[in-house]
C-alpha cells in the first residue's frame, strides 16, 4: 500500500488534544484539548478555529441531533445548547465526589445514546467505567474495573462495540443491542505487543474498519472486522491520541495529538507534537449519529 501524506493541519500546541468530531452539517471538526480545558471547532478549508474556554476538564464533546453539544466533564455529563455557552449539568454527576477520576473517551450511538468513560489518575487503581448516557438524563453502568476507558466506537450496523482499556493494549469488541443498548459477550479483537504504543481513540468506517491512534506509537492503524492488521500510517509525533474521519466525501482523516510531558530532546524532535494532522483516505467514515437528549 502507497505511503500517505500527512498534512500538519493546525500547529496546535495542544495539552492534551482529543475526541475529534465531525459535524458534516457545519463542515467542522469538533475537538477538545483537555488538560487545557478547551473546546475548538476547525474549519479544515481555511484552518479558522474558534474556542471556548471552560472551568475544567472535558473529556469528550459530540455534536447533539437538536443542536448544540454534549459533553463529558469532570464529574460528570453536560449540555452545550449554543456555541459558547456555559455547559449546563445532565444525568447523574456520577464522579463529582470522585477527584481521582474524570470522565474521557466517548461516543454515540445509533440510537442517540452517549457511551462515555472515566479515567484513573492512579493506572495501578483499576476504578474507572464505561457508562451510558441515555437521551432521558439516566446513566447506566455498562463497564468496571478500568483504568483508562478509551477507544470507543460502533460497527457499521450497530451490532459490535470496540472498547480498549489503554493500559492493558488491548482492543475489545462486544456484542450489543441496538434496541436496548445492552452489552453482551466480550472478546479480545487485537492485542498490541507491550511497548509499540498502546490503543487510544478509535474510529469506525464504512467497510466496519477499525482505526486505532496508538499513544507512544508515533502512528494509526486500521484493522480489518477481524481484527487483522490491514495499514498503518506513520506520524510525526510520539502521542497520537484519536482519530476521526470526515471532510465533505468523508475520506479525511484527522487526528489529535497531545503534547504535554515531554522531554526537551522529544520536543525538538516533534516540534509539532499537540498538532492536529489530516490524510486521505480509500474508504470513507460513517456520519456520526447525534447525542438526542
Amino acid at each position: 500500500m502507497p505511503l500517505l501524506m500527512v498534512e500538519l493541519l493546525l500547529d496546535a500546541h495542544a495539552l492534551l488534544g482529543e475526541s475529534p468530531r465531525w459535524h458534516a452539517g457545519e463542515s467542522r471538526l469538533y475537538w477538545v484539548d483537555i488538560d487545557a480545558h478547551r473546546i475548538h471547532r476547525t474549519d479544515p478549508t481555511t484552518r479558522r478555529t474558534e474556542t471556548m474556554q471552560l472551568d475544567g476538564p472535558v473529556g469528550c464533546i459530540a455534536p447533539r441531533a437538536g443542536g448544540g453539544l454534549v459533553a463529558g466533564l469532570k464529574g460528570g455529563c453536560a449540555l452545550i445548547d449554543v456555541w459558547g455557552r456555559a455547559p449546563r449539568p445532565f444525568g447523574q454527576q456520577v464522579l463529582a465526589d470522585i477527584p481521582e477520576q474524570r470522565f474521557n473517551d466517548g461516543c454515540v450511538d445509533a440510537a442517540g445514546r452517549l457511551w462515555v468513560g472515566s479515567v484513573t489518575r492512579d493506572k495501578t487503581n483499576p476504578a474507572a467505567s464505561l457508562y451510558r448516557l441515555d437521551p432521558d438524563g439516566s446513566l447506566t453502568k455498562m463497564l468496571g474495573g478500568l483504568l483508562t476507558s478509551n477507544g470507543a466506537a460502533f460497527s457499521p450496523d450497530g451490532r459490535t462495540f470496540y472498547h480498549a482499556d489503554t493500559p492493558t493494549h488491548a482492543l475489545r469488541a462486544y456484542a450489543v443491542d441496538p434496541a436496548t443498548g445492552m452489552l453482551g459477550e466480550g472478546r479480545l479483537f487485537h492485542q498490541f505487543e507491550t511497548g509499540t504504543g498502546r490503543p487510544d481513540g478509535g474510529t469506525v468506517d464504512a467497510e466496519g474498519c477499525y482505526w486505532s491512534a496508538l499513544w507512544d506509537g508515533w502512528r494509526v492503524v486500521r484493522l480489518s472486522p477481524a481484527g487483522e492488521l490491514l495499514q498503518t500510517v506513520e506520524l510525526p509525533v510520539q502521542r497520537p491520541s484519536m482519530i476521526a474521519l470526515g471532510g465533505a466525501d468523508m475520506r479525511t482523516a484527522f487526528v489529535t495529538s497531545a503534547g504535554k510531558a515531554l522531554s526537551d530532546e522529544e520536543r525538538r524532535e516533534q516540534p509539532h507534537s499537540g498538532g492536529l494532522f489530516a490524510f486521505r483516505v480509500d474508504v470513507p467514515g460513517l456520519i456520526q449519529p447525534g447525542f438526542a437528549g
